[in-house]
């Protein structure tokens, strides 16, 4: 079973950068495409960008030209970049790997085989 770890939350002002990790552990061979999805209080959870291999990389369209995911070599390490962050970007941010489509507009939630524990993100106006 792998495990996944999140970091590099916490609060920035509106127009910040923040980057995120997630590290893998255990059985990596369990990884598959690898991603972020985040939830917003009183709202449901969205995919926001997806990768696979460390190539592939697709985007939700509300964080497209802002966002960047990217992993590292070994595949045991991923991150997302986060540029220009706007107050609508607050949220939990968690680490999620799943087995089948890797594209994050398509991907359903019960699909995840494995989520981190979430890192949390706060963008004030």
């Amino acid at each position: 079973q792998v495990q996944l770890a999140e970091s590099g939350g916490g609060s920035v002002q509106a127009g910040g950068s923040l980057r995120l990790s997630c590290a893998a552990s255990g059985d990596t061979r369990s990884l598959g495409c690898m991603g972020w999805f985040r939830q917003a209080p009183g709202k449901e959870r969205e995919g926001v960008a997806g990768i696979l291999n460390g190539l592939s990389p697709n985007y939700a369209d509300f964080v497209k030209g802002r966002f960047t995911i990217s992993q590292d070599n070994a595949r045991s390490t991923l991150y997302l970049q986060m540029n220009s962050l706007k107050p609508e970007d607050t949220a939990m941010y968690y680490c999620a790997t799943w087995w089948g489509v890797c594209s994050i507009a398509k991907v359903a939630l019960n699909a995840v085989h494995a989520w981190g524990q979430g890192t949390l993100v706060t963008v004030s106006s």
